[in-house]
């Protein structure tokens, strides 16, 4: 069944695994767009992997070849349609761990958010990328924050609830917080 295509990919599921496959870019000379889908699909996997280590929910990798990623099929609810300030605080707990292993998501939203069985899974990491920096950090937290506004009533309480989450695991957290409104205000007078 076919589930979405993005601008990268194409997901798809078959039973319980989800195939999320890189789509050719044909503006791209065929050897490099080859070469850069098939290191994209190799890092996707390698983050998703590395994020699992961390002890943050993801989906399970089965096989990689070449520009196809198949995974485990997370059969839960996304966040946007269940986000209350408890599930926010619990997201910022592992958002805290997650860039604690400098690991950033690239595409932090309440849609690549599942729950499943109690637990938060991330999901869509095909934006994904190391770096350690308090401002790509907070480029990532600025995204989520971004959606709750846009998506929720009580933003602000899932605003405060996350921060709380996120404190508790990462101690560069008041930093974070600090440059997310460091970034708001740059994209109120850009």
């Amino acid at each position: 069944m076919y589930l979405t295509q993005g601008a990268e990919a194409i997901v798809k599921q078959e039973e319980d695994i989800i195939i999320k496959e890189r789509i050719q870019k044909r503006y791209r000379i065929k050897v490099l767009d080859d070469k850069i889908r098939k290191e994209r699909t190799r890092a996707e996997a390698r983050l998703i992997s590395e994020t699992r280590r961390l002890g943050i929910p993801t989906p399970i990798i089965y096989d990689i070849q070449n520009f196809k990623i198949e995974m485990e099929y997370i059969d839960g609810e996304p966040l946007k349609n269940v986000i209350n300030p408890e599930l926010s605080k619990r997201t910022g707990e592992l958002t805290g761990l997650l860039h604690s292993g400098g690991i950033i998501h690239g595409d932090l939203t309440t849609s690549n958010l599942i729950l499943k069985d109690g637990r938060i899974y991330f999901i869509d990491f095909g934006l994904a990328f190391i770096d350690r920096t308090i401002e790509a950090q907070g480029v990532d937290v600025h995204v989520l924050f971004q959606t709750f506004e846009s998506t929720h009533e009580d933003h602000e309480k899932l605003i405060n609830a996350f921060y709380d989450g996120y404190k508790q695991k990462y101690i560069h957290a008041d930093k974070v917080l600090k440059r997310v409104k460091d970034i708001e205000k740059r994209g109120r007078y850009a």
